[in-house]
């Protein structure tokens, strides 16, 4: 794997003897590659099933992959993905697979080759926590949920 200021080269290794095409993406500005699904599902309203992709991937110790929805199975269908973004970690060396869920009202067929979501490799940047014994001071504070919307 190599980077430059263009292109961020990554190994994929197809898993089985399937003859989906690799992820790739749909047009030069898109952000992340098409995942397709590597086997059938009828997915039922307010069901979930965890869908392989039939590849894996090394991705550089310094990138995650985020796993997300693809916004027309989304509006069309209410298909999405459930712990939108999953994450793909550097590590990880297992078949990539996504985890979808209906939201709709119909049942939907996901067939083999159909694309269910994307990824987006992005940076990723390890923390050193350092523990102090009290945090400086914000005007926000401790206010948490819906407490910037205020006033």
């Amino acid at each position: 794997m190599t980077v430059d200021s263009e292109t961020l080269q990554m190994q994929v290794a197809r898993l089985g003897d399937h003859e989906l095409p690799l992820p790739d993406y749909a047009t030069p500005g898109s952000a992340g590659l098409d995942l397709r699904s590597a086997t059938d599902h009828r997915l039922e309203p307010g069901e979930r099933t965890l869908v392989g992709t039939g590849f894996a991937i090394a991705l550089p110790s310094t990138c995650e992959g985020q796993v997300r929805p693809r916004s027309g199975l989304a509006a069309r269908h209410g298909v999405t993905v459930l712990n939108a973004p999953g994450t793909v970690d550097a590590d990880y060396r297992g078949e990539v697979k996504v985890l979808l869920i209906n939201l709709g009202e119909d049942p939907i067929e996901i067939r083999t080759g159909d694309r269910i979501a994307q990824l987006v490799v992005a940076p990723v940047h390890r923390a050193r926590l350092v523990e102090v014994g009290e945090l400086s001071d914000t005007t926000r504070g401790a206010g948490g949920f819906g407490s910037t919307g205020r006033r």
